[in-house]
């Protein structure tokens, strides 16, 4: 018998005369964690949903082997029977069911043809040892951490007796604690024969667990990287994915030079009513211009509070202190003050708050500054395809025009419309909000390049990250938050992980 658990030969799929997978072969062995990787639209998603019944049995050429024998999956269903478990970065979870309700959704443990819930609760106790989450089954989801949440969804697929476990960007959304976590109990699944393939933007990540690693770009299979060989390194892995090499991802900026400060919050406190605490807590930060002040912490640190907090104020804190914008001070009561003012912030939640996702790109550019396409209040159509058009050609969208519906859209190309949606409102001060969170290397370099073109032009930029590399690798000053307050604030010169970390753990 075949070594392989899983032999995928010649995969092609499409999509109304455009090619997602060209005759792609991707093969994984058993007892292996293999890494697939590759840009945003290369098709990683579409070949793990070819896979698992999501695009069935005729709607692709090819042929899928599992355990040697050749599948043809009509439904989900069918790649769940023969023991194939996909969990997607979007959890499918029950928010408002118990977690033994969560395990066992569709696969109820039943006596007679009815639920034994003493049974399901002992099982799902089983299930929550094998993943390592000590919680109480009883538990409605909800009350959990992703974290929690994540390890909930792996313990549902293992109730199923799954052979090969498959995790699309597993860590996105996790912090870095849980991530470790994670990619601990990935290896102990190895350890008990469960085969595992991960999808991830993260090169770390891959390089730290992954036995192989197979890389697509454009739909079709570049090569399959062997760690047993010295193979999956960083310069390898990037050069395959984009078909160049990047000696830095972090592209240099000649000129560092910074003018007045456009933006100071002085002795700023944010008090949150529904959560019962204040968010941020006598915080002095300010920004010059041209400068990009990047600003680092654990998450729950407050970062994301402090940025709300300051534009506009859309969660309703109560706040205390001064604001100051271009030497004067400043009071915004809505986000369109802010906004007035020339500050604009793009979320960190890109497809919950920061796009309309089934609406097209022009009319997501275009959303937050509206009079500028209308006349006597109402929008001119033409302008408004010009203006995205604009936008589409110099953050080098890839989408077929500017009809195209944003949810369609890779994670790169979906971050690239955010931020073109603000910049179309002439802003000073852009705060870029986990700016690359799930996107691939390729395109992070673009929208850094980006970044560093609105610096040269004149604008400031906030950059709130988790990412200690982008922190290190973009800003001119860093900030350190943790429990709502600046713990430290480091040049770029003397900034390093550690001292971040010691600031972001105080």
């Amino acid at each position: 018998m075949s070594d392989y658990i899983l032999e995928m030969n010649g995969i092609t799929k499409e999509f109304t005369g455009v090619k997602a997978l060209t005759d792609v072969s991707f093969k994984v062995e058993k007892g292996e964690i293999h890494c697939l990787i590759g840009e945003n639209g290369a098709g990683k998603s579409t070949l793990m949903k070819v896979l698992s019944g999501v695009y069935p049995h005729g709607t692709y050429l090819g042929d899928i082997l599992f355990e040697g024998a050749v599948q043809s999956f009509s439904a989900i269903g069918d790649s769940v029977r023969a023991g194939i478990a996909i969990i997607y970065q979007e959890l499918a979870l029950f928010p408002d069911l118990t977690v033994y309700e969560n395990i066992f959704a569709g696969n109820e443990v039943q006596r007679g043809g009815i639920v034994d819930w003493n049974r399901t609760i002992a099982e799902a106790k089983k299930m929550l040892g094998k993943v390592g989450l000590d919680v109480n089954p009883e538990l409605r989801v909800r009350d959990l951490g992703v974290g929690k949440q994540q390890l909930v969804e792996i313990a549902k697929a293992l109730s199923k007796n799954v052979k090969l476990l498959i995790l699309d960007e597993p860590t996105a959304a996790l912090n870095e604690n849980d991530s470790e976590n994670l990619l601990r109990l990935l290896r102990e699944l190895k350890a008990q024969g469960i085969t595992c393939i991960m999808i991830s933007h993260k090169l770390k990540e891959v390089i730290a667990i992954a036995d192989k690693a197979t890389v697509l770009r454009d739909g079709r299979t570049i090569c399959t990287l062997d760690a047993a060989k010295g193979e999956i390194q960083e310069s390898i892995i990037i050069k395959n994915m984009v078909g160049r090499e990047i000696d830095d991802i972090y592209p240099k900026r000649a000129n560092r030079t910074f003018g007045d400060k456009i933006l100071e919050v002085v002795d700023w406190s944010a008090y949150d009513p529904q959560l019962g605490r204040s968010v941020a807590r006598n915080v002095n930060l300010h920004v010059r211009k041209g400068e990009i002040v990047g600003i680092a912490g654990l998450m729950g640190s407050g970062r994301t509070e402090l940025a709300q907090s300051i534009f506009g104020n859309p969660k309703g804190y109560r706040l205390e202190g001064e604001l100051w914008v271009d030497g004067s001070p400043a009071a915004f009561k809505h986000t369109s003050d802010a906004i007035k003012a020339g500050i604009a912030y793009v979320t960190e939640d890109r497809k919950g708050d920061g796009l309309f996702l089934i609406q097209d790109i022009k009319s997501n550019i275009t959303a937050a500054n509206l009079s500028g396409i209308s006349s006597k209040g109402v929008i001119n159509d033409n302008e408004e395809i010009k203006v995205a058009g604009r936008y589409k050609e110099s953050m080098s969208i890839k989408a077929p025009s500017v009809e195209q519906i944003v949810g369609k859209l890779s994670g790169g190309n979906q971050q690239k419309v955010s931020l073109g949606k603000w910049l179309f409102v002439g802003p000073k001060l852009l705060i870029l909000d986990e700016p690359t969170r799930g996107i691939d290397v390729g395109a992070k370099f673009e929208i850094y390049t980006i970044m560093n073109k609105l610096i040269s032009e004149g604008m400031s930029i906030i950059m709130i990250s988790s990412e200690l590399g982008e922190v290190l690798g973009m800003s001119d000053r860093v900030y350190v938050m943790a429990e709502g307050r600046i713990k430290g604030e480091l040049p770029i010169e003397e900034a390093d992980q550690e001292k971040i970390m010691q600031f972001a753990t105080q």
